[in-house]
């Protein structure tokens, strides 16, 4: 757990750093109350110790401060102030607890212990266990059969990590982001060498398995054990949702349920009307001035950024046609065609026709999504691992989901013929006999081309993921993936919806490769935008205008580090988050791909879990850092 220490007395931040060291906390300092404010806004701690009398912002306006932002994490104030008006204030403020200068250090930890068993409760209350060990989180004591470990800080809090997050791939950059101190500036090595240290230790304890698991080219993570493998529960937890439209427990007939779908679109449907109103102001105004034109740079720019708005808005709640045209408005609203003849005379054409849209009753197009809803979907999956089968009914349980399963080719389609599903989750293998489910793949998108086809294999072999993507699958899946993930990019197939969370754009000569990697890159919720023509790389680039670039190092034309290299060259895209793919491993080759500007580089052939890892990874870094640039601004 991190604490953040705010105290201007260097020698007290000294004793109550090497204290809470002690006892396995991890500490960050801050000196005076504005530099705290940053931090505690751009850092999710699990507890703030403040000193009262600090220097540019005092403790209790601080807490104030904190409070009115909507930070809930716990307050423990220092003060050496004994009133009771000033303590009153202080509690007022929103602090949960106050300590008294000079105070006891073993009543100081104590009421630290006591705050985050309130504050994080849900995690702390609970010991965290794996095998013989046992971690209590309020203590933070460690013990092997009931041996008790001695960690570092840094020891203990990675264990905690892995523990709190079986399953999940920490890269040892990530791992440096959550166990080191802001003020700290370790080498990855560094993460190398704690996890050496914690195995050396629980080796020495009695422990004969690995806890801590190597993914090569990834990280590290948490090993699983055999019976947590087969364990149903596992799902079960994972599976737990509460419906969007009704209360947990309570059963709606068909009826029920698509009048409450109705009503949710209809206040959508009103709140975007309303809101359609304000954009029609800036629109009228920037009409206006491309008559005269006279168009301020800022209101074309916040113009078309209001239609690309509605493009996504109206699309989601059913109005394809709505969206549609504000597409073509956003499209007039571009730098390189709004000054053109015309152009005013058709948005305000199109502004006209968007209104009629919006005030019709609703449309085939709505009450379609509507049935989507109301009506559960049936999800055949072919496939004989019937522990993966089962996850996954489990799973869908309250979902919307209804699950039919088929153990082989013949059984999967006769179940087809007799009651098309709304989607199927194919297995490309079959353990007892020599079945290739590519073969049922192309025969269902040769007579069942309206059903779409997601495949969930255990293999990661490039060429079985080009095959797909040619024989028009909607998406490929590893079998590590959770059941409720895998039900969900399933949803998303059969909603037409993505869920953008970042904007990829793909550059690489290999047509088969890009048809590979948007399968890939889709289910995780990336909107992929992919180029095989180097040439028009720029032109893309500004129209998609993508949080994240990939580059082929060898493109005819250009490379790729020369595009890294023009790209790097231009303020605006500076800081793009840039990957290579590359077949190269040479060392001078990797040295290019640094000084032209690349952030991170994954090997050909790609890795799936690899690939996303450093995406994720690198999107969460450049989420940060804008956090931190808002905070400062």
């Amino acid at each position: 757990m991190t604490i953040l220490l705010v105290e201007d007395d260097t020698i007290a931040v000294n004793l109550m750093t090497k204290l809470l060291n002690s006892h396995n906390y991890n500490v960050n300092t801050a000196a005076d109350g504005e530099t705290a404010l940053e931090l505690a806004l751009a850092y999710d701690y699990d507890l703030i110790v403040l000193d009262v009398m600090i220097p540019k912002l005092d403790g209790i306006s601080l807490c104030r401060k904190l409070r009115s932002s909507g930070c809930k994490m716990p307050i423990l104030l220092l003060t050496a102030l004994e009133s009771s008006s000033n303590l009153v204030k202080g509690l007022e403020a929103g602090a949960d607890d106050y300590v008294v200068k000079p105070f006891n250090l073993e009543e100081l930890i104590a009421r630290i212990r006591a705050l985050l068993r309130r504050g994080k409760a849900s995690l702390s209350s609970t010991i965290l266990t794996w095998e013989k060990l046992q971690v209590n989180p309020d203590t933070t004591e460690v013990t092997y059969a009931q041996k008790v470990l001695h960690l570092t800080p840094k020891e203990y809090n990675m264990l905690e990590l892995f523990l709190r997050n079986p399953r999940r791939i920490f890269s040892r950059s990530a791992i440096l982001d959550r166990i080191w101190s802001v003020g700290e500036f370790p080498q990855e090595e560094a993460v190398t060498a704690h996890i050496k240290g914690l195995r050396h230790k629980l080796k020495g304890a009695g422990m004969t398995v690995d806890l801590v698991e190597t993914v090569y080219g990834l990280g590290y993570r948490l090993k699983s054990l055999p019976e947590d493998i087969e364990n149903p529960n596992v799902a079960r937890e994972t599976a737990e949702t509460t419906s969007e439209f009704s209360a947990p427990g309570q059963e709606l007939n068909n009826d029920e349920r698509r009048l409450q779908v109705l009503t949710v679109v209809a206040a959508i449907r009103g709140k975007l009307r309303a809101n359609f109103i304000e954009k029609v102001v800036i629109f009228d105004r920037a009409t206006a001035q491309i008559k005269t034109g006279t168009l301020e740079e800022k209101l074309r720019q916040e113009a078309q950024a209001e239609a690309h708005k509605l493009v996504g808005s109206l699309g989601t709640i059913g109005l394809p046609r709505g969206s549609d045209v504000a597409r073509k408005i956003e499209h007039l609203f571009k730098a390189q065609n709004v000054l053109k003849p015309g152009t005013a005379q058709k948005i305000e054409e199109f502004l006209h026709l968007l209104k009629q849209i919006l005030d019709r009753p609703l449309p085939a197009s709505e009450t379609d999504l509507v049935d989507r809803v109301a009506h559960p979907r049936r999800m055949l999956i072919v496939d004989d691992d019937h522990v993966q089968s089962e996850q996954l009914k489990i799973a869908a349980a309250g979902s919307g989901f209804e699950i039919e399963v088929a153990n082989s080719r013949e059984a999967a389609r006769s179940a087809i013929y007799q009651q098309p599903p709304d989607a199927i989750l194919l297995d490309l293998t079959f353990s007892r006999v020599r079945e290739n489910g590519l073969t049922l793949l192309a025969e269902l998108r040769s007579e069942k081309p309206d059903i779409p086809v997601m495949i969930l294999s255990a293999n990661n072999q490039l060429s079985d993921r080009i095959e797909v993507a040619r024989l028009g699958a909607s998406g490929f899946l590893h079998k590590s993936l959770p059941p409720a993930d895998i039900l969900k990019a399933v949803g998303q197939i059969l909603d037409h919806t993505d869920p953008a969370e970042a904007k990829v754009m793909v550059v690489d000569d290999d047509v088969h490769l890009l048809a590979a990697l948007k399968i890939i890159l889709q289910p995780w919720g990336f909107q992929v935008t992919t180029l095989d023509q180097p040439e028009n790389f720029w032109e893309v680039l500004e129209t998609i205008c993508p949080d994240l670039l990939i580059l082929d190092v060898e493109m005819p034309g250009y490379s790729g580090i020369e595009l890294c290299l023009a790209v790097r060259n231009d303020l605006r895209w500076s800081k793009l988050p840039i990957l290579f793919l590359t077949a190269h491993s040479e060392s001078e080759i990797v040295r290019q791909m640094f000084v032209a500007g690349a952030d991170d580089y994954v090997n050909k052939p790609i890795v799936e879990p690899e690939l996303i890892a450093r995406l994720l990874n690198r999107l969460e870094r450049i989420q940060l850092r804008h956090r931190l640039a808002q905070t400062q601004r």
